[in-house]
């Protein structure tokens, strides 16, 4: 028996799936992106892999219907960033792999004044979102 302590998960989710028309693609481009925020590589399966820092909290993968993969409206995922470097890191990663802006880095007041993120789209055209709460702004509001 393990005397290894596994940390509570502080997710309020347990997993998000996006799916691509072009597993290698998506998984290079996740790949050179999600570093950025500190999330790597959790598990892999044949057309699937997940990131996260402890847990597969994030998957892309071909979809298992074998249908097309289709980008839902109003649909986006949004990921933590511990500060405004790491927004801007994951922004100029996202574009270097080819994303397309959908919003730079910068403060979102509409979101709240302690919000700083940046809004990108992947190469299947998914709406990702990297961002920032200031707990030390959000303290003096």
């Amino acid at each position: 028996m393990s005397d290894k302590v596994i940390p509570k998960n502080p997710s309020i989710i347990s997993h998000v799936s996006v799916g691509t028309n072009d597993y290698e693609g998506a998984r290079a481009f996740y790949d050179a992106v999600l570093p950025a925020l500190d999330i790597n590589i959790i598990m892999e399966h044949p057309g699937a892999t997940a990131y996260g820092r402890l847990y597969p909290e994030f998957w892309v993968q071909l979809p298992h219907d074998g249908k097309p993969a289709s980008v839902g409206n109003g649909f986006h995922i949004g990921f933590i960033a511990q500060n405004k470097e790491q927004v801007h890191s994951f922004y100029e990663a996202a574009i270097a792999a080819g994303a397309i802006c959908d919003g730079p880095p910068g403060p979102r007041p509409l979101y709240g004044e302690p919000y700083y993120g940046c809004f990108v789209r992947d190469l299947d055209g998914h709406k990702i979102e990297a961002a920032f709460w200031d707990e030390a702004l959000a303290a003096t509001l």
